[in-house]
Parts: structure tokens; sequence; C-alpha cells
């Protein structure tokens, strides 16, 4: 990793880079071979991004003032305009996780998180999203997501070097979800 990432939390400013890295990796414009390195199905509006920025929380890594990463986190409140995030949360009342309940003032939605295929590989995720935690871990002790079942590089890193924990599974729309938790009081760091 270069010496010249930061991570920050987005201001208006940031919308440009962030739609500009959105659509590298938008699953709907990633040919079926694109797609086995991973991608982001949720594509966010302008309004949207505004709207995330100013109400709940979008991080940013920079590699010299290029947006380069994102991680989106937020209440199920703002999650809940997608069709998908409102299944999700007629399923949280089914979820367990550390003898947790899931409720919509307990958790909020982690991701999607996008990095730039120049910088998969390099460690970053890990810092990253250790940033993203630490703002986020006094608001939310709980955090869950869910990744299609062939996005296999997202699972892994999830689960593998994050440490996230693979709770259910579920269908919509004719694809193949996971759902996973994360316990945002637990620190990456060790996983380095």
């Amino acid at each position: 990793m270069t010496q010249n990432i930061q991570f920050e939390i987005a201001k208006l400013i940031d919308i440009a880079g962030v739609l500009a890295l959105q659509e590298l990796y938008l699953v709907a414009n990633l040919s079926e071979e694109e797609k086995t390195a991973g991608f982001v199905t949720t594509p966010f509006t302008i309004q949207q991004l505004t709207e995330v920025i100013q109400k709940e929380e979008l991080f940013i890594a920079k590699d010299t003032n290029h947006i380069i990463a994102y991680i989106f986190a937020g209440s199920w409140d703002f999650f809940h305009q997608w069709p998908i995030f409102n299944h999700m949360i007629s399923l949280l009342p089914e979820l367990i996780f550390l003898d947790s309940d899931f409720t919509t003032k307990n958790s909020f939605q982690y991701g999607p998180i996008c990095i730039h295929q120049d910088y998969r590989g390099k460690r970053l995720i890990t810092p990253f999203f250790e940033f993203m935690r630490i703002n986020m871990k006094s608001k939310y002790p709980l955090s869950l997501t869910f990744i299609n079942k062939i996005n296999i590089p997202s699972t892994k890193a999830h689960t593998e070097k994050l440490k996230w924990t693979i709770i259910k599974e579920f269908q919509f729309n004719n694809n193949e979800y996971l759902i996973l938790a994360y316990d945002m009081n637990q620190s990456v760091k060790q996983t380095i």
C-alpha cells in the first residue's frame, strides 16, 4: 500500500469520484468474466449520495486525491428505499449473532464496499474497514451486510480478512445471497 492513501468521511465534493468508481465496478456494466473479480450491485444516484453524505456515513479512501475505495454505512431508514434492503429488514427478527437479536436501532447496513482493482490484495481493506468501524461503533453495536453468492472475492475478503460471520442465506429476485454479521466492538487489527 502506498504512503499517500488517506481515509476520510466523504464530503459533497467527493460525489463525482464516488460515481466514477461505482461506474467501473457496477454489475450491470461488467462482462461475466469481469464479475469474477468482484462487483457492486446498487447504483447510487447523485441525490442518494448527497443524502448519505449529509445524513448517514460514506467513507472513502484516496490516493493523492483520487478516490480509490468507498464504504457505505447507513441506517435501515436510509436503505429502506431499495426493495432488497426492505427484505433484509423483514429478516431482522430471525437473525441471531453472539446471542444478540437484531433491530433497526442496534444494527446498520454496511456496504456496499468498492475498491479499485489496482488496490485489491494490497492490504487496504483491513485499515479502511477499521477506520469505518471506529467511526460507527458508538452508534451501532452490530452491523449486517449481504453478498451475492456469486461474488466470491467479496465473500472471501469479508470472512477471511475481516472475520465477518455468515449467519443466514436468502433469495431475492432470482439471486442467492449470504447475510453476514459483525460485532462493531471487535477490532480487525489483529488479523493484519
